[in-house]
């Protein structure tokens, strides 16, 4: 997310933005957890089933978004925090 775009957002907005950027994050820790737990009960009650081993690679590969939506809520809080020390 550029600086500059979030300068040109309005407090509101940018709040807005920041509530559903948080709730997506929330959501996507809740479905990774579920799906790694539903992968290691699957390792350990069934035997040599690839389903298991596809599931591991879906939730480490979508663990790679998380950085970025943290990267992003820190920015946006800066510049929300930013604004209230000017005003």
């Amino acid at each position: 997310m550029k600086d500059k775009n979030l300068k040109n957002k309005t407090s509101k907005k940018l709040e807005s933005k920041l509530k559903g950027i948080r709730i997506l994050t929330i959501a996507l820790i809740v479905v990774l957890a579920l799906l790694l737990i539903l992968s290691i009960y699957g390792f350990m009650t069934v035997k040599n089933n690839p389903t298991f081993i596809a599931l591991i690679a879906v939730a480490i590969s979508c663990s790679a978004i998380l950085p970025s939506q943290f990267s992003n809520m820190r920015k946006i809080k800066t510049e929300l925090n930013r604004r209230n020390g000017n005003e």
